[in-house]
């Protein structure tokens, strides 16, 4: 046996080809000797030669960037193939930049020849797929995968969501101390060309006061033009790293309704940045049809603005924005939608007659909402003395029916399951929710563990947020010393779905209509409810996914490589269901929906999802293991 034929049987896959196919071949397979190092490939510009057997040296692949920076290096050594994904999967250009390095020899089977032998032995096939499908969960891969025609950075992340704070000049921080009089703050502002002032308090920011707020206050208000601009300043001073990316600055203004925020170096101040100055950088960004749907007027005009969601939500996604800042863009702009109906209903019947919050659960809860939503949403107000309780509640419960149809005109759906504030059942005083998480907590069942699960994921939308962080550091008190039978529960209900794969590893698929399809939300459903279960386990309050994710990876309880796997594969799916649904709406003028055919997909794409189901799959026997334990010791 020639020496050539016996590194092939030693070498994986093609130890897994019948007897004697090697040897029937050994004449088509070509050794190639490379004594300088040199460039061999350029990514999706030259097409490779055939599949390449590394028998000696080294390739070096990697993704290059417009500012030639090299990307996902990876060594390709003794053993190793390159150029399987590239002749199978992209018409046989190479998907990467390829290195060969000095005193290189490679075993080169021509491309007919490779893909006949895939098309002939399925486990071959199979071998290059699965480890395809492993790659793409490497998002910059993906990218590149993805849209190959375009360059990597424009790719990747829309140019609007690529720019760091550090490439805007912020204005200095001009202060006054908080005893000065407002007519001489307004010189002050005057002089500096400014539209906020801060004030300070022994050389600490307390607040700030504004050209609007010196309007609304001291002219609106009648005012004395004397009063200290203690007594008119707002606050809290908000502040955000120069190494934050500018879409994080202009949503974390639009999140807290604020237009200025603080710039820091190193944990010091070093400017202000304003939500215009932001705003007028990026004119074509989404971030500007975000504050137009701020200055709608009626509901007629929110529910127009909504209309045009999904159009923005697809550009996002061709130009190849990443999934988890759509998800942000459609939350901020759902959010908004929220607080202009509320602010509406309020000014119709009147000021509430105690503290109240009206907040979002599920998806919207999470920050994870999709063009497929409806409401999901509950009213936390303080108690009252037993002779105000009643007028309280009647005027929650009208004022949660007056929002609640408004948004469902809006196109907001009706939760078909009840779980919104205009059911009696979810509008409540706190200490009411409070006794709610309790009887959840110690008397679990799993109707219990259902609703503790979906109330779990609440967040502020509009109101006195503190009521919300009183009933989450309730429930966390409560969760000093759960019993393991509760978390059996939970468990038990987040492995109730599981990944559409079959025995042999293909793409499940149920009957809907003429079609075979699959669910996507049923497929991502695992790893949002598995990650909330040990979200729970550690006392994470964050609700977001990717959040409570990046956490239990910052307490070792997730590994760096399990965080990846489980990053990138939620988001693909999240960025796949986002896709259908704005081109079900867009080009098929159908209402959204969660069921992909597995036909309508690209094999990159197919190849893809089953790798994911695979980490899934992995992932819920894991914690089936982990609780099962515990559980029975």
């Amino acid at each position: 046996m020639s020496e050539k034929l016996a590194f092939l049987k030693n070498t994986v896959p093609f130890d897994q080809l019948p007897e004697g196919q090697l040897e029937s071949l050994e004449s088509q397979i070509r050794e190639i000797h490379y004594g300088q190092r040199d460039q061999l490939y350029q990514q999706n510009k030259t097409t490779v030669e055939g599949l390449d057997i590394v028998y000696q040296g080294a390739y070096e692949a990697y993704i290059l960037t417009s500012d030639n920076q090299k990307r996902s290096k990876q060594k390709v050594t003794a053993g190793l193939t390159y150029g399987a994904f590239s002749t199978l999967l992209n018409k046989g250009k190479s998907l990467l930049t390829v290195e060969v390095e000095k005193n290189t020899v490679v075993y080169r089977i021509p491309p007919e020849l490779f893909r006949q032998l895939c098309k002939d032995h399925e486990d071959f096939y199979q071998h290059f797929l699965s480890a395809f499908g492993k790659e793409m969960l490497n998002d910059q891969y993906q990218g590149l995968v993805s849209n190959p025609s375009i360059d990597f950075e424009t790719l990747t992340f829309d140019r609007y969501f690529v720019r760091k704070l550090n490439t805007v000049s912020p204005r200095p921080i001009i202060s006054c101390a908080g005893h000065t009089p407002c007519h001489d703050a307004a010189r002050i502002m005057e002089q500096h060309k400014l539209s906020c002032l801060f004030v300070e308090n022994q050389g600490v920011l307390v607040g700030y006061v504004t050209d609007i707020i010196m309007r609304n206050k001291i002219i609106g208000g009648q005012m004395h033009s004397a009063t200290p601009v203690h007594d008119i300043m707002e606050g809290p001073i908000f502040r955000i790293d120069q190494e934050a990316h500018i879409y994080e600055a202009v949503l974390m203004m639009f999140d807290h309704m604020i237009r200025y925020v603080i710039v820091q170096e190193n944990g010091q101040d070093i400017g202000v940045v304003s939500r215009t100055k932001l705003l007028s950088d990026q004119a074509q960004s989404p971030f500007v049809f975000i504050q137009s749907v701020r200055l709608a007027l009626t509901i007629d005009e929110l529910r127009s603005k909504w209309t045009q969601v999904p159009e923005v939500v697809y550009q996002l996604l061709t130009r190849g924005v990443k999934s988890e800042i759509v998800n942000q863009v459609i939350t901020n702009i759902s959010d908004t939608i929220a607080q202009k109906v509320i602010e509406g209903v309020i000014k119709e019947i009147g000021e509430p007659p105690a503290k109240f919050v009206f907040m979002s659960l599920g998806s919207e809860g999470r920050k994870e909402q999709t063009l497929k939503t409806d409401q999901d949403n509950a009213i936390i107000y303080e108690d009252k003395a037993n002779e105000f309780r009643e007028k309280t509640r009647k005027y929650f419960l009208h004022f949660a029916d007056l929002v609640s149809e408004r948004l469902n005109f809006i196109g907001f759906s009706f939760c078909t399951g009840g779980l919104m504030a205009k059911n009696p059942k979810w509008t409540h005083s706190l200490s009411h929710w409070k006794r709610n998480y309790d009887e959840w907590i110690s008397n679990p069942d799993h109707e219990a563990a259902m609703n503790f699960s979906t109330f779990f994921d609440c967040r502020y939308i509009f109101g006195e947020e503190n009521l919300v962080q009183e009933l989450q550091s309730h429930i966390m008190k409560k969760m000093d010393q759960p019993s393991e039978y509760f978390f059996s529960l939970l468990t038990s209900n987040a492995l109730q779905y599981e990944p559409p794969l079959t025995f042999f590893r293909g793409i499940r698929t149920i009957s809907k209509g003429d079609q075979q399809v699959f669910n996507i939300k049923r497929a991502m459903t695992p790893i949002v409810d598995l990650v909330r279960v040990y979200a729970l386990k550690n006392k994470i309050l964050a609700t977001n996914t990717g959040e409570r994710l990046q956490a239990l990876r910052d307490l070792k309880v997730f590994s760096e490589s399990d965080f990846h796997e489980l990053m990138q594969s939620y988001y693909y799916l999240m960025g796949m269901r986002l896709r259908y649904q704005s081109t079900q709406i867009i080009h098929d003028h159908d209402e959204p929906h969660n069921y992909v055919n597995p036909k309508s997909l690209t094999k990159i794409e197919v190849v893809t999802l089953k790798e994911i189901f695979k980490v899934i799959d992995a992932f819920q026997q894991r914690i089936k293991m982990v609780f099962t334990r515990n559980l029975f010791g």
